[in-house]
């Protein structure tokens, strides 16, 4: 089997399209490597987005959230009241459903 180049300096000159050839090797790497860098951030990104919606589902069910919503809200079905069943053009009558 004959080597495609008799030495390395001519391996490094392409047949003089070195800049070409290295150019266009050295783009491809650094394409791959942003491509890489890229999915580990993303990556990285998605395990913190999932572990911070585990812990604030944690502490909603533990019923100890900061983010202020109110808990435990009663259930009523008085117009005006909190909860379900409010002013809802359903259960409204006489003017108040005008």
């Amino acid at each position: 089997m004959m080597p495609a180049f008799s030495s390395w300096s001519a391996f490094f000159a392409m047949g003089g399209y070195a800049f070409y050839v290295w150019l266009a090797v050295s783009m491809t790497l650094l394409t791959l490597l942003g491509l890489v860098m890229q999915t580990h951030w993303q990556r990285r990104q998605l395990l913190g987005d999932i572990r911070r919606q585990q812990a604030r589902a944690q502490r909603v069910r533990r019923g100890g959230h900061k983010d202020g919503v109110a808990k435990n809200l009663p259930v009523s079905s008085e117009p005006g009241k909190h909860g379900s069943g409010g002013n809802t053009p359903e259960k409204m009558s006489g003017e108040d459903a005008l």
